[in-house]
């Protein structure tokens, strides 16, 4: 199935040569929809970027059916994070009531939003050295995705969750060798158990990005 039929577009374009401008020509960082591991795309059915707007960027989900492709990572380069307080997203989803968002690894679970922080040197195996180089939103602040206006933001001082299920209260160390050492942050989409494993909707919806902040 044709994404671009899929959701009816605005006159977007791809923001693949440059980084795109937000509204009043400020530049805005550029983002990828991933990851991208030894040359495959995990985000199936994607563009490699999200699109421009008026009012930040967006993308819209593959469906309806798993088949179309599914959406896991949005992600962008950074620096160290160690002298930062936290990240915080605002974003809107524009879909019908009736759209449901489905984690296409465990289907029955509810489609969650999670922020991410990746170290330096991932190899995306989460062996040995870089069970720690990948770190999501605490257990109780992950947000179900629905239709709406939200706003996330998670302290660098909480209880952020390593990808092999430890956290800031156990790996101190980890997480703060991640911040200083970060090199990628962003969202993931999944649910519980695969937090990055992927969505797609069953009707038409749009993710807009309307602010990505480092605090």
């Amino acid at each position: 199935m044709n994404r671009r039929h899929f959701l009816a577009s605005s006159t977007a374009f791809a923001c693949v040569a440059a980084a795109p401008l937000r509204a009043g020509g400020r530049p805005v960082p550029m983002w990828e929809i991933g990851p991208v591991i030894n040359g495959r795309n995990f985000s199936v059915g994607m563009p490699r970027f999200p699109e421009p707007s008026a009012e930040g960027w967006f993308f819209d989900f593959p469906g309806p059916r798993r088949s179309d492709g599914h959406v896991h990572y949005l992600t962008r380069r950074t620096g160290r994070l160690d002298q930062a307080r936290g990240l915080r997203l605002r974003y809107r989803i524009d879909a019908s009531p009736a759209t449901r968002f489905v984690p296409q690894e465990f289907p029955d679970r509810t489609a969650t939003l999670s922020l991410f922080i990746q170290r330096a040197g991932d190899d995306w195996t989460a062996r040995g050295r870089t069970r720690f180089h990948r770190w999501y939103s605490p257990e109780e602040r992950v947000i179900a995705l629905e239709p709406g206006e939200h706003e996330l933001a998670i302290l660098f001082d909480e209880n952020w969750i390593s990808v092999m299920g430890s956290d800031q209260a156990r790996s101190p160390r980890a997480f703060e060798d991640t911040l200083v050492e970060a090199s990628r942050i962003g969202f993931t989409l999944g649910s519980a158990g695969g937090r990055g494993h992927g969505v797609y909707a069953t009707g038409p919806a749009r993710f807009t990005v309307l602010d990505f902040s480092v605090l």
